[in-house]
């Protein structure tokens, strides 16, 4: 059982829409912590000295802790007070970009975004907070609101790195991010809704996460499907700084900012694919995002190979617009699932689909390094085609 005091006197009644809003600029804030390091993977590798190579790193491991964050804390989300836990869990966060800003050596570096990684998987007890505020007709518009918000600060997290690192220098991102994540923990705290989940205790909590997963076939496909198209995108904002900094087209951090802000607005397809998955829509929608993003990497090899910089625009907004499409339908078939297991089962969805964005991000160094912009494409496209593959074998059901 769960006990949400705020709504207490009608359940049927959605939170306010300031509140929902609210969730979503978090939501955008916090998680665009996982990807500053992106843009300027080139900068920090050769502050410390890292090849190209190795440069996946430096994304990779702040991915592999939001995933060990999705598994150890989102499940506390159904068994601790859901205010609290994302209030202490941000003030981590807080020390740990602090960690990253000021770190003398690679090792504290990585040992810094580890913890932004695992304290971050906080915006994953707020997506399932909101899917809980929301009634059964507009789940899939409310969360898609929230996942607006947290794709639009995926997105714009890469032009806000590359023109901080303009302006003040590569690691400034991550001392005014401290600054801001800060302030959205102290209005966290003020504006969201009491809710005391009334769950088992920590331990079976995580004993119950493999019979979730074994037992759960619309929790097995929506993960593999987003493993895939993470994966793609993960390889592809890796890949592409080092692409566009290069000497085919030399582009300052400003360009690379701006280029990556054109991508962002492919945030702009989440609410509507929550609306189509409430229609009815959900599969439709899966296998056009997944097409969409199997044609994208094509379209980038071309426009690196025709050297234009309006094609390979083009690419990354429909990659984008994709990878947001899935996201919103997968964690719609989620939330659907249940109540009192939905924060499990979102932090299992998520966790999977990260490592698969873990591996799009160390593999796009080591296809870079071996075999330029034309490797990178060409397993990045193997992501989401081994995706929608696996969808197509599904013909039974609406997931």
């Amino acid at each position: 059982m769960t006990r949400d005091v705020s709504l207490a006197e009608d359940p049927t009644r959605e939170a306010p829409r300031g509140v929902i809003l609210l969730m979503a600029v978090a939501c955008g804030i916090i998680v665009a912590n996982l990807y500053y390091v992106q843009p300027i993977v080139g900068i920090i590798s050769r502050d410390y000295g890292l090849s190209v190579a190795l440069s996946g790193l430096l994304v990779t491991v702040t991915q592999l802790g939001y995933a060990a964050g999705l598994l150890f804390i989102v499940p506390l989300g159904d068994i601790v007070e859901n205010r609290k836990l994302v209030v202490v869990t941000l003030a981590i966060l807080v020390a740990s970009l602090a960690g990253v800003a000021l770190a003398p050596t690679a090792g504290a570096f990585l040992a810094a975004s580890l913890a932004i990684g695992v304290t971050a998987s906080t915006v994953q007890v707020i997506v399932p907070f909101a899917g809980h505020l929301a009634t059964d007709a507009t789940r899939g518009r409310v969360v898609g609101t929230v996942v607006s918000g947290l794709l639009l600060g995926i997105m714009l997290s890469r032009p806000a790195a590359s023109f901080a690192a303009h302006f003040a220098g590569a690691r400034a991102i991550f001392a005014l991010s401290a600054v801001v994540t800060a302030g959205v923990a102290l209005t966290l705290a003020l504006r969201l809704p009491v809710r005391r989940p009334e769950g088992m205790p920590y331990m079976r909590v995580l004993a119950s996460l493999w019979p979730l997963l074994r037992d759960t076939e619309v929790l097995q496909r929506r993960a593999a499907y987003q493993a895939g198209m993470f994966g793609g995108f993960s390889l592809f904002w890796t890949a592409a700084p080092l692409l566009l900094e290069g000497p085919e087209f030399r582009f300052s951090q400003v360009d690379i900012g701006l280029f990556a802000l054109v991508g962002a607005g492919g945030a702009i397809a989440s609410p509507f694919a929550g609306r189509a998955a409430d229609a009815g829509y959900t599969r439709l929608v899966t296998g056009v995002a997944m097409v969409a993003a199997v044609v994208s990497f094509p379209a980038a090899l071309a426009g690196a190979l025709l050297h234009s910089v309006a094609i390979l625009v083009v690419a990354a907004f429909v990659l984008d617009a994709a990878v947001a499409m899935s996201l919103v339908t997968g964690q719609r078939a989620i939330f659907s699932l249940g109540a009192e297991a939905r924060g499990r089962l979102n932090g299992l969805f998520l966790a999977i689909f990260f490592l698969g964005g873990a591996l799009g991000s160390f593999v796009a160094g080591v296809a870079y390094a071996h075999g330029g912009w034309t490797a990178a494409c060409i397993v990045g496209t193997a992501f989401p085609l081994l995706a929608l593959a696996y969808w197509a074998t599904d013909r039974a059901s609406a997931t």
